[in-house]
């Protein structure tokens, strides 16, 4: 019965395709972040759901759509560029067969990150993308909302819909995602304009909001407590009365002490605590082979070239105080131990200049986003000022979540931006249109006889 459902969903979003071709590109990023072909249990398993919709968005926009204003933006070409990249360092892997299992789902996220941004010639375009985003991850979201509020969750703990711990599945990813979500949440309970700011709408977003902060809570991951704390701080540059903002931030965070599970409190002390946990203490470790082994190899090697990596590494436990105290060392002998972290993971995998180059279209994001933000504050364009700000700060918040999940190359972090490219080409557009004015000589008048 659950695949029939999501097969009349999905028959329902073609249908309305053909119509609008752009639906085409809606049906992919949904399909893209809920993946059904994993939920159900037959029928859409066989079936290569994803290429299908990524075949018609394409082919819709060559086709169909106006393509007279559209642009092809530096950072396209950037993205462009990393793609080719990666290609080149697949076919030199240190680990081929393993290398050409990820290659497969890098190049369409790459690709479809540079495609994207044709695609979005309106404002109606970029809200609908940033809508169909935030529904179709609510819907992960917010089922792990319901079971942390039942269970508490717990790390490792907490399912999602699937027994599959891979996409916004994991726990650590949907933690930043879902924290990287509620600046776009908040724009569009403010500013959108296909389901108009009300009552219903903000009850909703309020609603969605509070689930995205309960998913750190019920994966117990580290990496959404740091993303949370990241929020808080952007949120200090929206906010008019901002002493008003941090005395109501300290109360809810007092008041919301008492119910936090154990498991949480617990994994969470373990921030302080880093040398005695082994899995901080891993991380570390991996680090510091990857930076050794990139001294070798500066061109990296290639996708999962961590798969070789051997390490050694003490966990200190300090118990006592005083004269009593003692400390116990335990060594610990690992191997093939994942990067987690992004900027790591570009490392090991492109070398320096792919990491140069990831870190290039990530900064060149942030920047141009600021500019967007200043410019447009106020005035007729103050919804694209508010909308260049909340993709800042989902950046910024993924980036940060980024330093300890190896997220480099999931497909939401290239949503994001493609929608600031999108932003970027569409403001540039409207500029120019109101900056050009026809040259015509003025007739002179002609003397009355």
């Amino acid at each position: 019965m659950r695949d029939l459902a999501f097969i009349g969903f999905l028959v329902a979003l073609f249908g309305l395709g053909f119509r609008r071709p752009f639906i085409f590109v809606l049906s992919y990023i949904y399909i893209d972040i809920v993946s059904p072909q994993r939920i159900t249990y037959y029928l859409l398993n066989s079936v290569p759901i994803s290429a299908i919709a990524a075949g018609f968005a394409v082919l819709g926009w060559l086709v169909v759509d106006d393509k007279s204003d559209s642009r092809f933006a530096p950072r396209q070409a950037l993205v462009m560029l990393l793609l080719v990249y990666c290609g080149i360092t697949t076919r030199n892997a240190d680990f081929p067969i393993e290398a050409a299992g990820k290659w497969e789902w890098v190049w369409k996220n790459l690709a479809f990150a540079a495609f994207l941004p044709l695609t979005l010639r309106t404002k109606l375009r970029i809200e609908a993308l940033l809508l169909f985003v935030v529904l179709s991850a609510s819907s992960i979201i917010i089922v792990g909302g319901i079971k942390t509020l039942a269970s508490g969750g717990g790390y490792g703990e907490l399912n999602l819909m699937v027994a599959n711990n891979s996409g916004l599945y994991e726990g650590s990813i949907i933690s930043a995602v879902s924290i990287s979500l509620i600046p776009i949440i908040l724009w569009l309970g403010r500013h959108g304009t296909i389901y108009p700011s009300g009552r219903l709408v903000w009850l909703f977003c309020a609603a969605l909001t509070f689930a995205c902060l309960l998913i750190p809570v019920g994966t117990s991951a580290r990496t959404g407590l740091l993303c949370i704390g990241l929020l808080a701080v952007l949120m200090l540059r929206e906010v008019k009365k901002k002493f008003l903002y941090l005395a109501a931030l300290g109360l809810a965070g007092a008041m919301a002490v008492p119910f936090l599970p154990s498991a949480f409190s617990e994994r969470m002390g373990t921030i302080k605590t880093y040398q005695a946990d082994e899995s901080a203490s891993t991380r570390l470790a991996v680090w510091k082979w990857t930076w050794d082994y990139v001294k070798d190899h500066p061109f990296g090697g290639g996708f999962d070239a961590y798969l070789q990596n051997r390490i050694r590494y003490d966990t200190v436990q300090v118990a006592g105080e005083g004269a009593n105290r003692t400390v116990q060392r335990n060594l610990t002998v690992d191997k093939s131990r994942a990067y987690h972290s992004s900027y790591f993971e570009v490392l090991g995998e492109q070398g320096y200049f792919g990491l140069a180059l990831w870190l290039l279209i990530n900064a060149v994001g942030i920047i141009r986003m600021e500019v967007l933000r200043r410019r447009y504050h106020e005035g007729d364009f103050a919804w694209a000022g508010s909308l260049a700000g909340a993709l800042q700060h989902a950046h910024l918040i993924y980036l940060l979540g980024g330093a300890f999940v190896g997220i480099a190359f999931q497909s939401f972090l290239y949503m994001v931006i493609g929608a600031q490219i999108g932003l970027d080409t569409y403001l540039a557009r409207r500029r120019s249109e109101t900056a050009w004015r026809p040259m015509r000589r003025e007739r002179p008048a002609l003397a009355e006889s």
